[in-house]
């Protein structure tokens, strides 16, 4: 093994112990909103890390950066989050054991709920994000429920931006992809906003 691979071995090494700290120092944090404040605190260490993997890694699995995927997510970077998601999804990456999900549903699902929840608190959906998101996960496999978030959510926003037609077209796949994503009613009045659009 070459001088050169073992110092890289041994910086991702130290970048998991340093990792796993901070999971630590997390996991004594109850409240959800403190540990987002917490993980914003964290991030900016990781940044080098991030930028050197997705600027000239080969592709090796990176725990590291998974991770990272999804404290980028929790602490509202989503543009950051689909940086790199855009590279593990290119070079197969996979999420570490405990997150229980392929990489295209752990990004579309964490995502799609943070959206929700922000829209909930009358937050504006970032529609060019959404479709990003739903652009980037779209070739691979996941639950139907999932797909239907993003769909939904994405619908919402093109709305709110006076998009009829198009938000009629994501609800109606939303619905497509799960009967109980909870859109019949908007479906029904968007259908007919639609409609008049076209007959205008």
């Amino acid at each position: 093994m070459g001088g050169s691979t073992l110092r890289n071995l041994s910086a991702y090494n130290q970048m998991l112990l340093k990792l796993e700290e901070d999971q630590r120092r997390l996991k004594r944090v109850q409240s959800t909103v403190r540990k987002a404040e917490l993980k914003r605190e964290l991030l900016p260490y990781y940044q080098p890390w991030v930028a050197g993997a997705l600027a000239t890694g080969k592709g090796a699995q990176d725990d590291v950066l998974m991770n990272i995927m999804i404290w980028r997510v929790d602490a509202g970077d989503f543009s950051g989050a689909l940086d790199i998601a855009e590279y593990a999804l290119k070079h197969g990456l996979v999420m570490p054991k405990r997150y229980n999900r392929q990489t295209a549903c752990a990004v579309a699902e964490e995502i799609a709920d943070a959206t929700i929840h922000a829209y909930a608190s009358k937050q504006p959906v970032d529609v060019d994000l959404i479709q990003r998101t739903l652009a980037l996960t779209d070739p691979h496999d996941m639950p139907d429920q999932v797909r239907a978030k993003l769909h939904k959510i994405l619908a919402y926003g093109l709305r709110d931006n006076n998009q009829p037609v198009l938000a009629y077209a994501h609800i109606s796949q939303a619905f497509q992809f799960d009967k109980n994503c909870g859109v019949k009613k908007d479906m029904e009045q968007l259908e007919r906003i639609a409609r008049n659009a076209n007959n205008g």
